[in-house]
């Protein structure tokens, strides 16, 4: 009877971790999805607390852009990620943050190289079928915007259909994620071809 009862009790516990990490990963997923004032997308919030995948230091994609080095750290919503992780793919609703941040050389005890400081600004990708027509849309933010419209296709949406490595992707940036995607047989080899004129 002692036994029984003793099973009976960690049955109810284990339910209620079971629901209570279920609760959990709903709110995750409702914290990290898109969300929209009208035809505008609400900045994310607390994106710092998503998964990070990569950053880049001085990266462009035009070899006439000028400007001081910036710090791009990515980051890319947890569930959409764990996602990606068991299929290789991005499902819908999937919401990737590219923080822009200062480079800087001189502080503290520092003597070469560079630590990322101030944020100027933050790009933000999304998959939304049933809103967009092409899928996926970019959108720029400054450090006050709370809302931004979607670029137009030409400036970024062309961009990451010609050389995203993973469906509008740049997983060629990303090491953690290559192997991930070639194992599944979704990686875009030919992303990795670098262009004559560089």
């Amino acid at each position: 009877m002692k036994i029984a009862l003793a099973f009976a009790t960690l049955a109810v516990i284990a339910a209620m971790f079971s629901a209570v990490e279920a609760r959990s990963a709903a709110t995750d997923t409702n914290a990290s999805i898109p969300e929209y004032s009208g035809e505008r997308l609400v900045r994310p919030e607390g994106y710092r607390e998503w998964i990070y995948l990569s950053s880049g230091l001085g990266m462009n994609y035009s070899a006439s852009a000028m400007g001081p080095e910036l710090f791009t750290n990515v980051f890319v919503a947890p569930w959409a990620y764990w996602e990606f992780v068991a299929t290789g793919k991005w499902p819908e609703k999937s919401i990737f943050v590219v923080e822009d941040r200062s480079a800087q050389t001189k502080g503290s005890i520092n003597k070469t190289g560079h630590f990322q400081t101030d944020r100027v600004g933050m790009a933000v990708e999304v998959k939304d079928s049933a809103r967009f027509p092409d899928k996926w849309a970019y959108f720029g933010f400054g450090n006050d915007d709370k809302t931004s419209a979607a670029a137009p296709k030409a400036a970024c949406w062309q961009c990451h259909e010609d050389n995203a490595a993973v469906e509008h992707s740049f997983v060629q940036f990303y090491p953690t994620l290559k192997p991930i995607a070639q194992k599944f047989g979704t990686y875009r080899q030919q992303a990795e071809a670098v262009p004559a004129d560089h």
